[in-house]
């Protein structure tokens, strides 16, 4: 069972490991899936107990 996300759409996150991604916006988090939008890889669903998201701006 998963606690709450600490991702809510419309924030704008990193990927640690995927630097040339770019700047993505959260669009969903449900289930410890979070759906980001990257600049340079489109809609990419993350797991969060697996990638440390970075969060750059709050929206």
């Amino acid at each position: 069972m998963t606690g709450p996300s600490l991702f809510e759409p419309g924030m704008i996150v990193k990927h640690p490991n995927q630097p040339e991604w770019g700047l993505g916006q959260v669009q969903s988090a449900v289930g410890g899936k979070v759906t980001v939008n990257f600049q340079e890889a489109g809609k990419v669903v993350v797991d969060e107990a697996r990638v440390g998201l970075v969060v750059v701006s709050y929206g």
